[in-house]
């Protein structure tokens, strides 16, 4: 028994549709989304559509809060004024564009999403069960890891929100970073998701990296009206 989990698509369609083939094509029925569906890139509304037409179970990400609710801003953790300034640009751009009905679909997304593989629990956050932006990053201290999961009461944990994918044993449970579909940072454009199987309480945990036509969005940014430095991001896989 297997699942797919997407995380992080950033209003990528190109990207969100090669996933979505390569997960069909391994025969992989249930896909679980960890939520931001939009922000950076330029087909928010495209990006929904899809997801809503495939009626994938979607938590609701930092970013899909704040587009959602018309917020202020994401609630992202930007290190730098220059990185605030093109990410309060991205936010305020996909206010306008995005549909008021796709941003009743956003308000009605879920904080989390459980269920059963075999006989583990599973659930999905974008952040972590604490806080809808809360980064878990692989070098976080495995104590704490550990006792962030083991307050979720799950088996296995899976989040997105920092764009970079690791899978960590924490004792008896499990905790899983699907990274990201549209905007990754692992150092390479591909676009990557996780796939989760079972087979009684042994949990295989693999990340498929999928290629998808970068330039075709890199240059969709660069026409757009978003910050050109978005384009050259995601060229290099550096988010």
């Amino acid at each position: 028994m297997s699942v797919a989990i997407i995380s992080d698509i950033h209003g990528n369609i190109k990207a969100l549709e090669a996933v979505l083939e390569d997960i069909k094509k391994r025969g992989i029925r249930e896909v679980y989304c960890a939520g931001d569906l939009v922000g950076y890139a330029p087909f928010p509304n495209e990006v929904i559509e899809l997801i809503k037409k495939e009626n994938l179970p979607c938590v609701m990400g930092n970013y899909d809060d704040g587009v959602g609710f018309d917020k202020p801003e994401c609630g992202c953790a930007y290190t730098d004024p220059h990185s605030k300034e093109l990410g309060q640009r991205s936010i305020d751009w996909t206010k306008k564009v995005v549909t008021a009905e796709n941003k009743k679909y956003l308000q009605a997304s879920p904080s989390s999403i459980d269920f059963k593989l075999g006989d583990l629990k599973v659930k999905v956050v974008h952040g972590s069960p604490r806080k809808i932006n809360e980064y878990l990053f692989e070098d976080k201290p495995e104590e704490t890891l550990k006792r962030i999961v083991d307050q979720s009461g799950a088996d296995i944990l899976v989040c997105g929100h920092t764009h970079k994918h690791f899978y960590k044993v924490l004792g008896d449970k499990h905790l899983v970073n699907a990274g990201s579909v549209g905007k990754p940072k692992h150092g390479d454009p591909n676009a990557v998701y996780a796939i989760l199987g079972v087979e009684g309480d042994d949990l295989k945990v693999d990340f498929v990296k999928v290629p998808y036509d970068v330039e075709y969005v890199a240059q969709a940014i660069e026409k757009s009206g978003l910050p050109n430095e978005f384009a050259q991001l995601l060229r290099e896989g550096k988010g």
